[in-house]
């Protein structure tokens, strides 16, 4: 899957996992992210880069917030975009998935933003575009969410410099999260001193060691020492299935409060990749509070989904002139 995601030269097609890219490509991608954060601060929040690109945000699943920053981070790198609504396309009227992507091609346009419920649907896509068509991965089933994970990394880089040096816990449903899967690959790439995953047994993958992290079902062993806290958004269908007794017992045991926060180190940064269940993975006071990044993340989201789309089209460009 990931030499797919490469031209020949190694720079960035298609960005469908972080697994098995290397640390100076995941470098690069939070590099230009930094170049891009400062638009949001100008009147003027947009550059030329991409004009004349069209890019197709092609949700089969839906996600307000991630969609929101895709398009605003192809707008601001003054591409035209197209929102393509699933529920009301012709492949819900009988026309292939094949159809349509064959459709959209003909129309000219050159990436496309995946997000399914099923695993391996962006690589899928990414295996049948033409050869001058992008496709970046917006969230597929259990497996990845790869542009969630570089602007966790990017906001951890923006507060603690220097990766080697981190301990850092991400607490919740691991087994079922494809943004826990990313964060993990991610961190391990960068070099993290320590990857800790915090939950109880129902929610943590039988395989978990495998990954290069470190297993605690307690808050207080699991949060000692900690640099970076990332709580997980644990969804109500864990809870009617048997995973968990309740969402006060989780609260209780593994959300995320004052009291358990003090543990991990003082100048300790909680994020969370949203939507947030308040009173469920995390206390208010905690979401809300000083040490929290959660809103940050949020922002940076753009600027780092500006960086993949530029490097990546970047790369197609590459190839059109060597075709």
């Amino acid at each position: 899957m990931t030499n797919n995601q490469l031209t020949e030269n190694g720079h960035l097609r298609h960005f469908l996992t972080i697994e098995g890219l290397k640390r100076p490509l995941l470098t690069e991608i939070m590099d230009h992210a930094e170049q891009y954060s400062s638009l949001s601060h100008r009147q003027v929040k947009k550059v030329p880069l991409l004009r004349g690109k069209t890019i197709v945000n092609l949700f089969f699943e839906n996600s307000t917030r991630t969609r929101t920053t895709f398009e605003l981070a192809a707008k601001r790198l003054s591409a035209d975009v197209i929102n393509l609504n699933i529920s009301t396309s012709a492949t819900s009227k009988g026309e292939s998935l094949l159809d349509t992507l064959h459709n959209l091609e003909s129309m000219h346009c050159d990436m496309f933003v995946v997000r399914h419920n099923q695993s391996g649907a962006a690589e899928f896509i990414a295996q049948h575009v033409a050869p001058h068509i992008s496709v970046i991965n917006a969230g597929d089933g259990c497996h990845a969410h790869p542009t969630q994970a570089m602007l966790d990394m990017f906001t951890i880089r923006r507060h603690k410099q220097h990766f080697p040096d981190l301990r850092v816990a991400i607490i919740g449903d691991i087994l079922h999260s494809r943004v826990a899967r990313s964060q993990i690959h991610a961190l391990s790439t960068l070099g993290v001193g320590e990857i800790r995953v915090i939950g109880p047994k129902t929610l943590l993958p039988s395989d978990c060691k495998t990954l290069g992290v470190h297993v605690y079902h307690d808050m207080e062993a699991g949060l000692k020492d900690v640099d970076v806290i990332i709580t997980l958004r644990l969804q109500h269908e864990r809870m009617e299935g048997a995973l968990l007794p309740s969402a006060r017992e989780y609260f209780q045991c593994y959300g995320l409060t004052d009291d358990k926060l003090s543990i991990a180190n003082p100048d300790a940064i909680v994020m969370h990749p949203g939507p947030i269940n308040r009173g469920v993975e995390i206390a208010s006071s905690v979401a809300d509070g000083p040490q929290s990044v959660i809103l940050e993340q949020v922002t940076h989201g753009i600027a780092v989904r500006m960086a993949v789309m530029s490097i990546a089209l970047g790369a197609q460009s590459e190839i059109e002139a060597q075709s």
